[in-house]
């Protein structure tokens, strides 16, 4: 994911100096040549094939999880887990990023989407507790998530098409390519507050 930014930088470069000298009428197919011939396209490719994979890898990685019992403070399948400590360590264990420790924190260090923009391992947030951000899931496609719900249960995949959620239902988030640098350093100084939110 870390290579996002400086690959778009680089296609940004090449489009300024493209249409700085391009010729309006075959444009399409000259930026495909200039791009080509920089191997800015293998670069381009490779990084939305390791986006991909990240994602997939993440998905993965929390159906592993399946079943793990809610604790409230949990942060690992050995104590169990609770929203957001779940998604801190799949987050971790996956793409080798620390995120916050609440939920709220982790809607504050990513950015916003669109409902219809989710992809698989984009952030999901409820407000079940009555305050903004106060559930936290990762989105795995086709209107699911997966997410440690509550006292009583355990690490399961659900619809967010239920009413439940639907009406609860707080916005998206993607932890973008920029902020993945940023997101450490933060979390790390958030380390000290550890507290739970559920």
């Amino acid at each position: 994911m870390r290579l996002i930014a400086p690959a778009l930088l680089i296609v940004s470069a090449a489009l300024l100096a493209f249409n700085a000298q391009a010729a309006p009428s075959n444009g399409g197919d000259d930026l495909d040549k200039l791009l080509a011939e920089k191997g800015l396209l293998t670069k381009i490719d490779h990084v939305r094939q390791n986006v991909t994979s990240k994602a997939s890898e993440l998905v993965v990685n929390a159906m592993g999880f399946l079943g793990v019992p809610y604790k409230w403070g949990g942060k690992t399948a050995e104590t169990g887990f609770d929203c957001s400590g779940f998604v801190r360590a799949m987050y971790e264990q996956s793409v080798g990023l620390l995120l916050p420790r609440k939920s709220e924190q982790q809607a504050a260090a990513t950015q916003r989407i669109e409902k219809t923009e989710l992809q698989p391992g984009d952030l999901v947030f409820f407000n079940t507790l009555r305050r903004a951000f106060s559930h936290v899931g990762i989105y795995i496609g086709d209107g699911k998530f997966i997410h440690s719900p509550r006292a009583g249960s355990e690490v399961r995949v659900e619809s967010m098409g239920l009413s439940y959620w639907q009406r609860r239902f707080d916005g998206a988030r993607r932890v973008s390519a920029v902020q993945t640098t940023e997101i450490a350093p933060l979390a790390a100084a958030m380390a000290i507050d550890t507290a739970p939110l559920h």
